[in-house]
């Protein structure tokens, strides 16, 4: 169920408490990042555990001469969560698998894993990136990390041709949207992606599955002939704008109102983020 941003005036005072809040595939680091939209939603939840699973900060794409203040505020949005009590997972992903050398890994209220399973009122729930499910990264990453280029392209490209539909007084469109809609082989990888990830819960006993890695936010039961299973995608920060959301028993798919959430000042006591940095690109 996809849920909107909270009330506007009631963000500016107090925050959404929720049980669990999954991000993936953010992608902090490149120009496709909707950093900003981001931090306005961190800054209107309270989550008791924050799971950021995979591709959060783009290691294959990261360059020193772009790190906006936006993709900053993500990072201070964070910290701050974690001053106030929330427990932070960051699974690793593709694009940043070099964690994985160091996985897994406690930083005071920060875990890197490469999975997480939890008990959430007496239901199992595996949670991991996606991308052993895809072939071109076990056999031909050069191919993978060519397609994400690619990709960065397109959402330039995309971005573009947003301002000026937004000049024009038109809507937005999504390219990438639409080459996967259209492209009979995307459409079969995604469907399989889903089938996959279920048929493996359901074989060793989990009530809930979720995955990033394939940009589709989604929520589904599935089923085969060994049982069910609840099959969840929390999306991602590039084009869907979308999260995970647990609370008092029932998960539901969020996704960013601009008109809800973007009057939302940020206001945010100074961190330092630089030892977290280094930590992470040293690794």
């Amino acid at each position: 169920m996809l849920i909107g941003g909270s009330n506007l005036n009631e963000s500016r005072v107090m925050k959404r408490p929720l049980d669990i809040v999954v991000l993936s595939d953010v992608h902090l680091g490149t120009i496709g990042c909707r950093a900003e939209e981001l931090a306005r939603y961190l800054n209107s939840v309270k989550p008791g555990k924050l799971i950021l699973n995979g591709d959060f900060i783009d290691m294959w794409n990261f360059r020193k001469y772009y790190w906006p203040e936006k993709h900053m505020q993500v990072l201070k949005s964070i910290l701050n969560m974690m001053s106030e009590g929330t427990e932070v997972f960051y699974l690793t992903g593709n694009h940043d698998e070099v964690l994985r050398k160091i996985s897994p890994l406690v930083l005071g209220g920060l875990e890197i894993r490469d999975k997480l399973v939890l008990n959430l009122d007496g239901r199992k729930c595996w949670i991991f990136h996606g991308d052993v499910f895809d072939v071109t990264m076990k056999y031909s990453k050069w191919l993978a990390k060519l397609g994400a280029v690619g990709y960065d392209l397109l959402i330039m490209l995309n971005n573009s041709i947003n301002m000026l539909l937004k000049l024009m007084g038109s809507g937005k469109i999504s390219l990438s949207k639409r080459i996967k809609q259209s492209v009979k082989q995307a459409v079969k990888f995604i469907d399989d992606f889903e089938s996959t990830a279920a048929d493996l819960a359901i074989d060793n006993g989990y009530d809930f599955v979720i995955c990033g890695h394939i940009h589709q936010p989604k929520i589904k039961k599935v089923h085969n002939e060994q049982g069910s299973v609840q099959y969840l995608n929390s999306g991602d920060w590039i084009e869907h704008m979308t999260a995970l959301e647990y609370n008092e028993g029932e998960w539901n798919l969020y996704q960013y109102q601009q008109e809800a959430l973007s009057a939302m000042e940020v206001h945010l006591p100074s961190v330092k983020t630089g030892n977290l940095l280094e930590t992470i690109f040293a690794a």
